[in-house]
């Protein structure tokens, strides 16, 4: 059954280009180990809510803009195993590819599937 990875990050807005950059990388790196699809966006009409909402769930600041995205796997088994291999290769290094943003504010998490219309 499809597997989906989401997120929430709030990312410097002057940093948007490293942004696409960072995703584009970590995209064919994860499409080497069996992603179906990555979709990356970048916030346009974000509000902030007062109770709960984006901006405040990742503490996003007022020069920061909120991106959300998410990873189609084939299961759960083909993403466990591909975050694995993610986090221990070269190309994800720091040095290699940057992570433009605060990742310490980032909400994610793996989800089951059960609808797709």
């Amino acid at each position: 059954m499809t597997y989906v990875d989401g997120f929430v990050a709030a990312v410097p807005s002057d940093k948007r280009e490293e942004f696409r950059r960072h995703a584009e990388t970590t995209g064919k790196i994860l499409k080497e180990l069996g992603a179906l699809k990555i979709v990356d966006c970048w916030g346009d009409d974000v509000p902030e809510g007062e109770v709960t909402s984006f901006p405040l769930a990742v503490k996003c600041q007022p020069d920061e803009t909120v991106c959300f995205g998410w990873i189609l796997w084939p299961s759960r088994e083909v993403r466990d195993a591909g975050m694995e291999k993610l986090m221990s290769d070269p190309r994800m290094s720091h040095e290699a590819n940057p992570m433009p943003f605060d990742g310490k504010r980032m909400i994610f998490g793996g989800f089951e599937m059960i609808l797709e219309a």
